[in-house]
């Protein structure tokens, strides 16, 4: 990822933004996308994440302690955690098979049927993972997209809309505005 920052510095004086900004998806988010889903939780991801801002500040000119919050938000790109997220939420829905619903567990309606059951685990490394994650996030979402999990276009496409306009830089932090 180093390297996609720099090939992003050598070429910056030569192209416009907006092919910066294609460079930065064919090369950067490629990198930072694969196999997100299984390192993405791990503190390793705090290092990527510092990457990932110096080379949105290389990509828009700016200075290194200034905020790439709005930059995010004004390019459109997604910070590594929200990525992480929409990499999991895309995993739940794509397999739901794997989840069992709230409203499946017992019979009574009540306002969490929409929620995904979490098993209790107790295992740290468990409660990293996939699944269990994958569950706790979906459960944080908002009613109103959670309701469009049969339309998985309108689903992705609503969150993927909040992501970008949250911005967070950490998954508590995804988490303390999900739950306002």
């Amino acid at each position: 990822m180093n390297k996609a920052c720099y090939a992003i510095r050598a070429v910056k004086s030569l192209i416009s933004l907006k092919s910066l900004i294609c460079i930065y998806h064919s090369y950067f988010h490629l990198l930072l996308q694969y196999g997100i889903l299984f390192w993405g939780n791990s503190p390793i991801s705090g290092d990527i994440f510092k990457i990932q801002k110096r080379t949105i500040r290389t990509t828009t000119n700016k200075g290194r302690r200034e905020s790439c919050r709005d930059l995010f938000r004004n390019l459109k790109i997604l910070t590594l955690s929200s990525q992480y997220v929409l990499s999991l939420l895309t995993f739940v829905v794509e397999n739901r098979h794997y989840f069992i619903p709230n409203r499946d567990t017992h019979h009574h309606n009540t306002r969490h049927n929409l929620d995904l059951h979490i098993p209790p685990v107790y295992l740290s490394v468990v409660q990293r993972g996939v699944l269990y994650f994958g569950c706790k996030i979906f459960n944080n979402l908002p009613l109103h997209i959670k309701s469009q999990v049969g339309n998985s276009k309108h689903f992705m496409k609503m969150t993927k809309s909040v992501l970008l306009e949250q911005a967070t830089y950490s998954l508590d932090e995804h988490f303390k505005l999900s739950s306002q």
